[in-house]
C-alpha cells in the first residue's frame, strides 16, 4: 500500500454493502449518486467518523469527556488517512451574537486595526479628540455651580479578575482610606473579599470636594494624584448628577465627550467594554409590535381586535377593556381605525396614573370591586414577558413582539465612545455594514500616514487576504455584519470553506457536503477554482456533489449507487468523469455524457389570466419593485445569490399570503400591497425543515398513512374479539407499546468515557409493542412487521385498500420508496424531509387554488431525482394549483412556464427585477446572468430531442 491513497475495507455503514475502494490522495474527488444511494453513508458516516474518532481516541480521557464521543463507524478497515475536517450545511450558529464577521475572524483584525490607528472623533463636535492636560480637567470640573458635591477617584482596575488582595493592601500603605469596588463603597480598614472568577472595577477615593471659590488648586493637586495612580485616568463622580471619566490620553475639550485608551475589546460587541448598554451588544430588542396585537384594524374592540386580549377561559383581560372604555366614552362597536389616537393611546399605553373603577367576577367566586390604574396594554404584554416565570406566558407573549433596531446604538451593538473612533471616516460598524467586495475595495486604497502603515500594514494584509476568499467562494454581496443564523445552509458553509482557506492547512482530509448549494451557475467557476487551490495546498478533498461542472472538474469520481435506499450503496463506477462517463451501469455517466437528459417541455402553458402583483416590494436590498406572478403555472424565481429572490417570496409574498389565507401571524417584509389573492385559498410552503425532531415522527406517522394502518388493524377479528381500539397500535401511547422503552424500541446505556451505547430493548427487542399487540396480524404481518417494510413493498401488500395504498404511491413517486415506513425523521436528509412534506400535499384533493412554495427543491438530489421530482411538481400545476420554485439549477429552470430573475448583481447591487416570461424570452434578455447560461443548456436540449425524434423516426 502506497502513501498516496486512502483503502476503505469493508464498509457496511447504514446501507453500504460491504464496500471496498481505494481514493486517491492530495487530489479533488467527488461522490455522487442517487438521492439515498449512500453517498454520506461512505463520506461522513464511514470516513470522516474514522478520521474523527482516531484523533478523538488520541486525547487524554480529561479532554475527551468535554468533546463528547464519537462511534467507530461499520468499516473493517481504513488506512492512508490524514486529519478530517467536515465542512457540511447542519453547523451553522443560531447565536444572535455571531455574525459573517466574527465567523470568519475578519472582525478580530477589524477590532485590533481600531485600537491601533483608528481616530477618536467627537460625536457632538466633530473633531478629533486629542489628550486633555490637568489644567483643561480642572478648568472643566470649575464649570459646575458653587456647593456641588464629588468626589474623585482614581480608576485602578478596570474589569479584571483577580482577588487583587496585595494591590488593595498597598493602597492602605500608602495612606489611603477608601475604595469603591464593582460600584460600592468600601473601607480599606475592612476584610474586602473579591471572587477570583469574576471581573471587578477597583477605583480608589482621591478626594471628595464642594465646590467653592479658591478649590482650583485643591483641585489640582487631587487630580495629578488620581493620573499618577491610575496612568492619567480620573474618573469625577458629580454626586447625584452624572460621572465624568478624564483622560490625559483622549477626551474632547470642548464637550468633555472622553474616551480611554482604543483597546481591541473596546470595539467588541459581545464584551460589556464594547457593547451598548441597552440591547447588550445584540442590535435590537424585542418590543411589542402593534401590526401583531391588532392584526385586523377594520374589526372593533366588540370583534375583539386586540388579538392578545380575546376572551379565553379567563373573561378578566376583556372586562377590563370594557372598563377602560367606559371610563373614557371610547367606542366598542366602532372599527379600531376610526377610534382617536388619543383614546387609542389609553387603551395600548395606559391611563398614567389615572384610577379606573374595575368590577370582575371570576369563575372561582373572588370578586375585584376597586379602583386601579391602568398599565395599557402594550405595557401589559411588555411586563408579562420580561418579568413572567412561566415558560408556557412567555411563548404567549413573544407572538406579539418583533425585533426593533436598539434606539440607543442604532442597530450598531457598541457604546458611543466605540463608535467615535473612525478609519478613513467609518467607524467599525459603518464598515461592517457595506458588502464584502466594497470592504476589499477599501482597504485596498486605504491611504494611511507612515507610521500607521507600518503598523497595520501586517492586519490589512490579513484582512484583505480573508475578503478575497469570501470574494471566491461567491459572498462578495455579504456584510460582515450579517446575522450568522439568518445564512442559507449553502452560505454557512462557504463561508466555512472560506476560513479554513485562510488558515493554510495542508496535508488535511476536507470532506464537503454539496458546497455548490445556493450558488449562481455565474459563481461556480470561481468555487471550484477555490476546491482546486485548497487541493494544491496539499490537502485532499471529498466532495459529496451532483453539479455537473464539479463533477466534470473532479481528479477522480466515484458514483454510488445503482439505486437508493436498499437498492443502493455499492461503487458503480470509479476513476476520472471520462471513465464514468464511458460506464454504461452508471446513471451518473448517462447524464454527464448526455445519453439521459431532462427533456424541455414540449408546450410552455399560457396564463389563464389569473395572477398576483406585489408592489412596492422594498424590504432589505429590494429597490421598490413591482412584479406579476401569474398562476396556474410552474414558475422559478431565479437570480445571483444575494439578489433578493429569498426576500421577495419568502418574507414578503410568503408572509402576506400566510397572514391573509392561513390567518399566520407572521409579518411581511416591507411592500405596499399585494392584489390577487381572492384566486388563491391556501399558501403551502415546502421546506428543508426536519419532519419532526424525535426518532417517535416518520414517513408513516407525518403523511397520516399510519393512522389508516392503524384503523386497518383495528378492524381485524383477534383486535375485535379482544377489544383492541386503534390506540392500541400507537407506540406513543400506554397500552399497546413496550413501556420497559416506551415505545422506543432501543436503550440508551450511558458509558462515560466511551460512546453511549444504544441496545435494543431485551423486553419488545427493538419491535417497540408488547407481545399481546404483536398477537394481532393483518395479512400474517404485525404492526412492528409494517413499519420495518420497504414503502415499495408496503405498496404492493395494500394493493387491496385503496386509501393506504394512494397515499404510499404519491411517497414512491418522489423517489422515496427506498425508505422504510417507520423509519425516524431524525435520520431523514434536508431533502428526504422536503419530499416528504411534497408527498402528504399530493393525496390530498386538489382545489386548484392552492400556492406551493419551494426553495431549491433541487438541494440533495441528482439529476435522475431532478427528473422523477419535476414530474411530481408539474403534475401539481395540471390540477390548477400554482407551484413557485426558488432555483439555481438549470434543468428546472428550463422546464418552468415562467422566469423572474432578479439582479443584475447580489447585495446593494442586486433587488431589481432584471427579466420575467419563458424561459425563451429570458435566456435573449440583455444583462441577465440566468439567461447568458440558459440559452446554450435550451439550444443544446432541442438538438438533443430533434436527434431523439430522427432516430425514433428512422426506426
Amino acid at each position: 500500500m502506497k502513501n498516496t491513497e486512502i483503502v476503505v475495507q469493508g464498509a457496511r455503514s447504514n446501507n453500504l454493502k460491504n464496500v471496498s475502494l481505494t481514493i486517491p490522495r492530495d487530489k479533488l474527488v467527488v461522490i455522487t449518486g442517487l438521492s439515498g444511494s449512500g453517498k454520506s453513508s461512505l463520506a461522513f458516516d464511514t470516513i470522516y467518523a474514522e478520521g474523527q474518532r482516531r484523533y478523538v481516541e488520541s486525547l487524554s480521557a480529561y479532554a475527551r469527556q468535554f468533546l463528547g464521543n464519537v462511534d467507530k463507524p461499520d468499516v473493517d478497515s481504513i488506512e492512508g488517512l490524514s486529519p478530517a475536517i467536515a465542512i457540511d450545511q447542519k453547523t451553522t450558529s443560531r447565536n444572535p451574537r455571531s455574525t459573517v464577521g466574527t465567523v470568519t475572524e475578519i472582525y478580530d483584525y477589524f477590532r485590533l486595526l481600531f485600537a491601533r490607528v483608528g481616530r477618536p472623533i467627537c460625536p457632538n463636535h466633530g473633531i478629533e479628540i486629542a489628550s486633555q492636560s490637568i489644567e483643561q480637567m480642572v478648568d472643566r470640573l470649575l464649570e459646575y455651580p458653587e456647593r456641588t458635591k464629588m468626589q474623585l477617584l482614581a480608576p485602578i482596575v478596570s474589569g479584571k479578575k483577580g482577588t487583587h488582595v496585595k494591590l488593595l493592601e498597598d493602597l492602605k500603605k500608602q495612606g489611603y482610606v477608601r475604595v469603591r469596588v464593582d460600584g460600592e463603597m468600601r473601607d480599606l480598614d475592612d476584610l474586602i473579599e473579591l471572587d477570583k472568577n469574576k471581573k471587578h472595577d477597583i477605583e480608589v477615593v482621591i478626594d471628595r470636594i464642594v465646590m467653592k471659590d479658591g478649590i482650583d488648586s485643591r483641585l489640582y493637586d487631587s487630580i495629578e494624584t488620581a493620573c499618577n495612580l491610575a496612568e492619567g485616568r480620573v474618573l469625577v463622580d458629580v454626586m447625584e448628577q452624572e460621572e465624568l471619566l478624564f483622560s490625559q490620553h483622549h477626551a474632547c475639550p470642548m464637550c468633555g465627550f472622553s474616551i480611554g485608551e482604543l483597546e481591541p475589546r473596546m470595539f467588541s460587541f459581545n464584551s460589556p467594554f464594547g457593547a451598548c448598554p441597552s440591547c447588550d451588544g445584540l442590535g435590537f430588542k424585542q418590543e411589542v409590535d402593534l401590526d401583531l396585537v391588532i392584526p385586523d384594524w377594520s374589526k372593533s374592540l366588540e370583534e375583539h381586535a386586540i388579538a392578545p386580549w380575546e376572551p379565553t377561559s379567563s373573561q378578566y383581560y376583556p372586562q377590563l377593556l370594557k372598563s377602560v372604555c367606559d371610563h373614557y366614552e371610547i367606542p366598542m362597536d366602532v372599527p379600531v381605525s376610526e377610534i382617536p389616537k388619543e383614546q387609542m393611546d389609553k387603551i395600548l399605553y395606559g391611563s398614567n396614573g389615572e384610577l379606573i373603577y374595575f368590577y370582575y367576577e371570576s369563575d372561582y367566586g373572588s370578586v375585584h370591586n376597586k379602583k386601579i390604574p391602568f398599565e395599557g396594554v402594550v405595557n401589559n404584554i411588555d411586563r408579562r414577558f420580561r418579568e413572567s416565570s412561566s415558560e408556557y406566558v412567555r411563548e404567549q407573549m413573544a407572538k406579539y413582539m418583533a425585533e426593533q433596531k436598539c434606539p440607543s446604538c442604532k442597530g450598531f451593538r457598541l457604546k458611543p465612545e466605540s463608535l467615535a473612533v473612525k478609519v478613513e471616516g467609518l467607524n467599525i460598524s459603518e464598515a461592517t455594514q457595506h458588502s464584502i467586495q466594497e470592504m476589499y475595495g477599501f482597504f485596498s486604497t486605504l491611504t494611511l500616514t507612515e507610521k500607521e502603515m507600518q503598523i497595520a500594514k501586517l492586519i490589512i494584509r490579513e484582512i484583505t487576504q480573508r475578503l478575497s476568499f469570501l470574494i471566491n467562494v461567491g459572498l462578495d454581496y455579504l456584510t460582515l455584519s450579517r446575522s450568522a443564523g439568518t445564512l442559507s445552509g449553502g452560505e454557512a458553509q462557504r463561508i466555512r470553506l472560506a476560513t479554513q482557506i485562510g488558515s493554510r492547512l495542508t496535508g488535511v482530509l476536507y470532506i464537503l457536503d454539496e458546497p455548490s448549494i445556493g450558488l449562481h451557475q455565474r459563481d461556480n467557476d470561481r468555487l471550484i477554482s477555490t476546491l482546486k487551490e485548497m487541493r494544491d495546498l496539499g490537502n485532499t478533498l471529498i466532495v459529496v456533489e451532483h453539479d455537473e461542472d464539479t463533477m466534470i472538474a473532479a481528479d477522480y469520481l466515484i458514483d454510488v449507487g445503482p439505486h437508493a435506499g436498499v437498492h443502493g450503496g455499492e461503487i458503480v463506477a470509479a476513476g476520472s468523469p471520462q471513465e464514468v462517463m464511458d460506464n454504461d451501469d452508471s446513471i451518473t455517466g448517462q447524464y454527464l455524457s448526455g445519453k439521459k437528459f431532462i427533456p424541455l417541455p414540449k408546450e410552455r402553458r399560457a396564463s389563464d389570466g389569473r395572477k398576483l402583483t406585489i408592489k412596492g416590494a422594498k424590504e432589505n436590498n429590494l429597490k421598490n419593485v413591482k412584479v406579476d406572478i401569474p398562476l396556474g403555472q410552474f414558475i422559478a424565481v431565479t437570480g445571483v445569490s444575494g439578489s433578493g429572490k429569498s426576500t421577495l417570496i419568502n418574507e414578503i409574498l410568503y408572509k402576506s399570503l400566510a397572514h391573509n389565507l392561513n390567518r399566520a401571524r407572521s409579518k411581511p417584509g416591507q411592500h405596499k400591497e399585494i392584489t390577487g389573492m381572492e384566486h388563491l385559498d391556501k399558501v403551502i410552503d415546502i421546506d428543508q425543515s426536519p419532519i419532526g425532531r424525535t426518532p417517535r415522527s416518520n414517513p408513516a406517522t407525518y403523511t397520516g398513512v399510519f393512522d389508516d394502518i392503524r384503523d386497518l388493524f383495528a378492524s381485524t377479528n383477534e383486535a375485535k374479539i379482544r377489544g383492541y381500539k386503534k390506540g392500541r397500535f400507537s407506540f406513543n401511547t400506554k397500552g399497546g407499546r413496550c413501556e420497559a422503552c416506551s415505545g422506543d424500541g432501543i436503550i440508551r446505556i450511558e458509558m462515560h468515557f466511551l460512546p453511549d451505547v444504544y441496545v435494543p430493548c431485551e423486553v419488545c427487542h427493538g419491535k417497540r409493542y408488547n407481545r399481546e399487540t404483536l398477537e394481532v396480524r393483518y395479512k400474517e404481518k404485525n404492526i412492528a412487521e409494517i413499519l420495518d417494510m420497504t414503502i415499495e413493498d408496503a405498496v404492493k401488500f395494500f394493493e387491496n385498500v385503496p386509501k393506504i395504498q394512494r397515499k404510499l404511491q404519491t411517497i414512491v413517486d418522489v423517489g422515496l420508496g427506498y425508505m422504510k415506513l417507520g423509519q425516524p425523521a431524525t435520520t431523514l436528509s434536508g431533502g428526504e424531509a422536503q419530499r416528504v412534506k411534497l408527498a402528504s400535499e399530493l393525496h390530498r384533493r386538489s382545489t386548484g387554488k392552492s400556492f406551493y412554495i419551494l426553495d431549491e427543491p433541487t438541494t440533495g438530489l441528482h439529476a435522475h431525482d431532478i427528473a422523477r421530482l419535476l414530474k411530481v411538481l408539474q403534475r401539481l400545476v395540471e390540477n390548477g394549483d400554482t407551484v413557485l420554485v426558488i432555483e439555481h439549477n438549470l434543468d428546472v429552470i428550463k422546464t418552468a412556464d415562467y422566469i423572474i430573475d432578479l439582479g443584475p448583481e447580489g447585495g446593494d447591487m442586486g433587488g431589481t427585477i432584471i427579466a420575467t416570461g419563458t424561459p425563451e424570452v429570458v435566456a435573449e434578455a440583455k444583462g441577465s446572468y440566468t439567461g447568458l447560461y440558459l440559452k446554450p443548456i435550451l439550444d443544446r436540449d432541442r438538438k438533443r430531442m430533434e436527434e431523439l425524434l430522427e432516430n425514433a423516426s428512422s426506426k
